[in-house]
């Protein structure tokens, strides 16, 4: 069998991961509006967030940031005992010399740590993200254009549905409710090939229109691994015997 088998390798890259920081220690030097945007990313992902800046360093919003009480706060410059029980660090300070000193107190200590502006002094970098409740899409140049990346999430953000983040809400609501129908581990397998069946059968529009007795009605129909149409299950109701499986106009087997 011939490489062209196989997908060619391309260095340069970076591994782009959803990075769960829920409850995470992050450590934000730095109170102007590029830690502004740093400081929104991580509370976005439900992390523990102290900023370390002097107070007449703070720009309007990370001043609201900690006025509200969503973010710790010490109003002095950075010492390396800030660096004591923390997950992540993200400096945006314009001073190089101390973002570089920053940097390798973090190389010591193992802490993943985002430089802003230096590139080869960041563990990982921020990308360009369209939100869209559980929809998130990320654009990175790997650090080399970022306004470039803006530009692309924004034609990417404006081609998609207006109504795909509510959809993909459903179908995880859908999913929560099935592992309750079928917690065995031993399921995983039918599990997955079944919700992917459900999800190439309904659009968009259908997702958004199921309400949580729909979607109970929808999981009865996992045992005997069917699909039926949105419409068949709107009509049941309560009669689910009526709708057993027997009419092939109501039930997908794709």
């Amino acid at each position: 069998m011939g490489d062209e088998k196989f997908p060619r390798v391309q260095g340069g890259g970076s591994l782009i991961l959803a990075w769960q920081i829920r409850n995470k220690r992050v450590l934000v030097v730095g109170g102007g509006e590029v830690a502004a945007g740093r400081i929104l990313n991580v509370l976005n992902a439900d992390a523990k967030v102290t900023v370390v800046s002097p107070r007449q360093g703070l720009n309007h919003e990370v001043a609201y940031r900690i006025e509200k009480g969503q973010v710790d706060y010490v109003d002095r410059k950075f010492e390396p005992s800030d660096l004591d029980n923390v997950d992540m660090v993200l400096t945006a300070i314009d001073d190089p010399e101390a973002s570089s000193q920053i940097w390798k107190l973090c190389k010591e200590r193992k802490i993943a740590a985002n430089i802003a502006d230096v590139p080869p002094e960041c563990d990982f970098y921020f990308g360009s993200v369209h939100r869209d409740g559980p929809l998130q899409i990320m654009v990175s140049t790997n650090g080399k254009g970022p306004r470039l990346a803006n530009i692309v999430r924004r034609s990417i953000a404006e081609n998609l549905p207006d109504n795909v983040g509510e959809a993909i809400s459903k179908i995880g609501k859908l999913r929560q409710m099935l592992r309750k129908v079928a917690p065995n581990p031993e399921e995983g397998p039918k599990r997955m090939a079944w919700m992917i069946r459900v999800s190439d059968a309904y659009s968009l529009e259908d997702l958004c229109e199921m309400d949580e007795r729909d979607m109970a009605t929808l999981l009865r129909f996992y045992a005997p691994d069917k699909v039926p149409r949105l419409g068949c299950l709107k009509a049941m109701e309560e009669d689910y015997d009526a709708f057993d499986g027997s009419f092939g106009f109501c039930v997908g087997w794709g």
